[in-house]
């Protein structure tokens, strides 16, 4: 499978103004390579949510582009941020300086995602985030040269806590992870939470990567509210939905609401502790035939399903190949601008790319199967309702972008 341009695709392009003349195009790809490199948590708590499941994503978007663009062959390269702004910023500055990176890929952890993204945008070289959610990415941080993949803070409150308050579970409690992600997302749940007519009980932070979130589940339990909200990420989600299970909360009649759970989060815990968990996302590997064609693809090579992390690094590097071919250039503005006008490929949704970078698409509330519904791994959801991305992500104008101005 390979999107090579056809007569007719460039016939589109040229329409859009995105084709250059065959061989300025093929002079504008840097050192004759096309390098794209996959920066990630391959050791830490967001390892399985990305780590080398989002290389395998970039480097199954490389091949199915035929392995080359213009002639000239497409590179992965990876690393471990190790979670820390430092680490990744000195990677990624050695990858622009001296390694010939055009672009980097995933950036899960929004703090490492930030640093970067000055880093590329003072580089004049692409981001393609699919890590990292909070919504700032393409608010007051926006770039012309990024585009935000990922679920983010927004819209994962837009869709768990305003359909669940609308749904009459109005009163909240929040169990925040203490860094810029969890913050974010509290912040923009509250905001859901009460725009939808919900009530917030309390909130209560802790330090990534907790073992024991006894404390604040006691407190969340002791608020009587009647959903307890969760405002973290990886290792950190999937020790609180246990240590609640153990805790009998969701058997008293709370519920538990993850902002941001992974598929492989909720394979971790298993279903007797995950079942009825709430979950709002882009992508599950058995929404349609789309993505389903992907997940058995994935799962033939990693022996999981993906994640939506990893889904959108696919989706991400193939939207950025598609640009490269049609500009005939990995320059930085150039290919942003052609992502932003092309068509996008989302797993069988309808999707499209902002001018901030905002990536939209449809969003869908699932509840997690209790074990007797589930008919074999990785068979953990149900859908409840469908988020149309109009209503799901903050608009343009409330974004605080100012390259829409």
């Amino acid at each position: 499978m390979s999107p090579k341009s056809s007569p007719l695709l460039c016939a589109a392009l040229t329409a859009l103004g995105l084709v250059l003349p065959a061989g300025r195009a093929a002079a504008q790809i840097s050192d004759d390579v096309v390098r794209i490199g996959v920066l990630t948590d391959m050791s830490g708590p967001f390892s399985d949510i990305g780590g080398k499941g989002s290389v395998l994503a970039a480097e199954m978007a490389a091949e199915d582009f035929g392995g080359s663009v213009k002639g000239k062959p497409i590179r992965i390269v990876s690393a471990d941020h190790q979670n820390k702004p430092d680490v990744g910023s000195g990677i990624a500055r050695a990858w622009f300086d001296r390694d010939g990176v055009d672009a980097v890929a995933d950036l899960p952890v929004t703090s490492v995602a930030l640093a970067v993204l000055e880093i590329a945008r003072d580089k004049k070289r692409t981001a393609l985030i699919a890590g990292a959610a909070a919504s700032d990415l393409t608010g007051r941080f926006c770039s012309p040269y990024s585009t935000h993949w990922a679920d983010d803070s927004f819209a994962l409150a837009s869709g768990t806590a305003k359909a669940v308050t609308k749904a009459g579970d109005k009163s909240w409690f929040f169990v925040t992870a203490d860094y810029a992600f969890g913050q974010a997302m509290e912040r923009d749940a509250t905001s859901a939470v009460k725009v939808a007519g919900g009530s917030l009980k309390g909130s209560v932070r802790h330090p990534l990567a907790t073992p024991d979130f006894s404390s604040y589940l006691l407190q969340a339990q002791a608020s009587q509210a009647q959903v307890i909200g969760l405002a973290s990420a990886g290792g950190d989600t999937i020790n609180a939905i246990k240590q609640a299970a153990e805790f009998g909360i969701t058997d008293s009649g709370q519920r538990v609401a993850g902002f941001l759970v992974f598929l492989s989060d909720v394979h971790s815990v298993g279903l007797p502790a995950a079942k009825g968990l709430l979950v709002t996302t882009g992508f599950y590997w058995d929404q349609n035939e789309a993505a389903r064609a992907f997940g058995k693809r994935f799962f033939a090579k990693a022996g999981r399903m993906p994640t939506k992390q990893q889904a959108s690094v696919y989706a991400s590097v193939t939207q950025y190949l598609k640009a490269v071919d049609a500009t005939g250039t990995d320059e930085a503005g150039a290919v942003n601008q052609a992502m932003r006008k092309l068509p996008v490929a989302y797993f069988g949704h309808p999707a499209s790319i902002r001018a901030d970078g905002r990536v939209l698409y449809d969003l869908t509330l699932y509840e997690v199967k209790a074990p007797r519904e589930s008919k074999g791994p990785y068979d953990y959801y149900k859908p409840l309702a469908t988020i149309a991305a109009a209503e799901a992500f903050r608009s343009e104008s409330e974004s605080g972008c100012t390259l829409t101005r």
